[in-house]
């Protein structure tokens, strides 16, 4: 039987949702059953698209328009309810959410990847601002409040199919009122509602804390929420890359592809990419796309040390360039890792990358500059890991663990060579402090010569590494006795209480007060930890009654707005004590 979340095409939130909307109240309260069930109904693929088996006298058909489900005609069903049924309705509710126009330039750069690489740092609440909103805009950002506080207050064990669907329909709304950050930051949230609930390996609790948020605090603050989302490709003049590396790229909704990273002259990174409907087989065909401009060149090539200067190309402020009919491009001499201007890259403290990844990914996620949570490091494997030159010792992760792209194992072979000077290009895990995602690894091979590999689209064996390596000058070993950098065990339980609101909702928010984490927090001087957790104990539990002893209603906003500033405090906590784990200790001063 196949699954029918691997396989089934992107739809658009607008069908998604729609779907719902058809259905009768008798057959909305039997959907999230539909849903269980369709997620093994068998999937066969059609000309144009796929047909789902219902049964043997019931098929959903889904058409596709450039790989995606856009209308709400494309997807049909045979049983004599249609289009008011539950088969089409659960069929649409499995199938992975389509990449929106506005989100489109970012899928590939470490946006809504399947990588587990941890939450954005959620932002931190601000005074309310007073711009001057439309009434449709303030209906939208309303239904968008009302839609994503349903969902904290039921959590992801109890946000079925219609959660889901008012959310999309909020975003939808938001979007023609042009609150473009708001709506893609809740069609986000609907997606990993999505994976959750069909138990998607890919699906991290902490992301969806991230995102729910970055949404609770947009609506909270209307000038953040009017801030366009997309930011338009304009004409460049001549452009000269160096290729860093390429990277494979498979997103929760159903997209793949690849995405080059190359250094211009002056000094920021800029991407290149080709990301479409597919799976991992795609990742690793689209390394072998062309440059944009005819210069025959592909995107793994560039990444693999070459070079090119591109005429006439568009860049978006944020490092991303497009295509278009009117660039042109040759091929140029490319750089080493260890050449300039590439080498500079490297020349960074560790803690200080540290900090400005940290803050990169405390930024909207629409305003984040290509590359920005990326980290350059030198160090030496040995047996507990990856010593850092300057830095910690670390744990080296996989950003992506599927078998069809050979992270895992290639991390694997590199760890088995204690001794090995490496110079890595990696991931930033803020919820993982001991460790970062490696997607490109640099070393001296056997001649002599420098090995350069991209980790997830090359298969590596043992001819490839040398089993011991001299350390270049500058290089030391992992002080006696050190270990991986870790965070108070108090401040991972906040974290854990602030993700088991999400999990678990009011409810279990209110179940498992017991004070202890209170006065574990404040013994380790966490004591505005301690009051944010008392407050979002006090919101899940706090029924009130009248005068006349009637019990009130609950408050669900203000159980939204105390698990907010828990949140908000468990990020902020976590990114400074993450900083001080990474800054060596001063030497002079003992």
């Amino acid at each position: 039987m196949t699954d029918s979340a691997a396989v089934l095409p992107p739809v658009t939130a607008g069908v998604a949702a729609g779907a719902l909307d058809l259905l009768p109240a008798r057959l909305r309260k039997r959907v999230d059953g539909a849903v269980a069930k369709a997620a093994g109904w068998p999937v066969e693929a059609a000309r144009d698209g796929v047909v789902v088996r219902v049964a043997e006298d019931t098929a959903v058909t889904l058409r596709v328009t450039a790989g995606i489900v856009a209308d709400a005609e494309d997807a049909v069903c045979s049983c004599l309810l249609a289009p008011a049924c539950l088969h089409r309705a659960a069929v649409l509710s499995v199938a992975p959410l389509a990449v929106e126009k506005e989100e489109e330039a970012r899928v590939g750069e470490g946006e809504e990847t399947e990588k587990g690489q941890g939450e954005p740092a959620a932002p931190a609440p601000a005074v309310a601002d007073e711009p001057a909103l439309t009434p449709a805009q303030s209906t939208a950002l309303d239904a968008l409040r009302g839609a994503v506080t349903a969902v904290l207050v039921a959590g992801v064990s109890g946000s079925g199919a219609v959660h889901r669907a008012e959310l999309l329909h909020a975003a939808h709304s938001a979007r023609l009122a042009g609150l473009h950050r708001p709506a893609g930051t809740a069609v986000r949230i609907a997606r990993l509602l999505g994976e959750a609930r069909s138990d998607d390996p890919a699906f991290r609790l902490s992301g969806l804390s991230g995102e729910l948020a970055e949404l609770l605090d947009l609506v909270r603050r209307p000038a953040a929420a009017l801030s366009p989302a997309r930011r338009d490709y304009r004409p460049e003049g001549p452009l000269r890359l160096y290729g860093l590396f390429t990277e494979p790229v498979v997103t929760a909704s159903g997209y793949a592809g690849a995405t080059v990273y190359a250094l211009a002259p002056d000094g920021a990174l800029r991407t290149l990419s080709d990301v479409a409907p597919g799976g991992p087989d795609r990742a690793l065909q689209a390394s072998g796309t062309p440059v944009p401009g005819g210069c025959a060149l592909g995107l793994r090539e560039l990444g693999d040390g070459g070079g090119v200067i591109l005429t006439a190309p568009t860049v978006s402020p944020d490092g991303r360039i497009g295509g278009g009919g009117a660039v042109r491009s040759v091929r140029a001499a490319g750089a080493g890792w260890r050449e300039a201007p590439l080498a500079a890259l490297w020349e960074r403290p560790p803690a200080e990358q540290l900090a400005s990844a940290l803050g990169w990914l405390s930024q909207p996620a629409d305003t984040r500059t290509a590359g920005g949570d990326l980290l350059f490091l030198d160090g030496l494997v040995n047996g507990a890991g990856f010593a850092v030159a300057a830095g910690p010792a670390l744990r080296l992760a996989a950003p992506d663990e599927r078998l069809e792209l050979p992270y895992a194992e290639n991390l694997s072979l590199l760890a088995s060579r204690p001794g090995l000077a490496l110079r890595l290009i990696a991931r930033v895990v803020p919820d993982r402090p001991d460790r970062v995602q490696v997607l490109a690894a640099s070393w001296t091979g056997h001649d002599g010569e420098p090995v350069r590999a991209d980790l997830g689209l090359r298969l590596l064996n043992r001819s490839h590494i040398p089993a011991v390596s001299a350390v270049p000058a500058g290089l030391t070993g992992p002080r006696e006795g050190e270990a991986p950098p870790a965070l108070p065990i108090e401040l991972d339980l906040l974290r854990r209480t602030v993700d088991r609101a999400v999990a678990g909702g009011r409810a279990v928010s209110a179940a498992s007060a017991d004070g202890e984490l209170p006065r574990r927090l404040r013994a380790v001087g966490l004591s505005t930890g301690a009051q944010r957790v008392e407050a979002l104990t006090d919101a899940a539990a706090d029924r009130r009654h009248d005068v006349l002893g009637r019990l009130l209603p609950a408050d669900p906003r203000g159980f939204a707005l105390a698990w907010l500033a828990t949140a908000v405090y468990a990020a902020a906590a976590t990114e400074s004590l993450l900083l001080a784990a990474w800054t060596p200790p001063d030497i002079s001063a003992n």
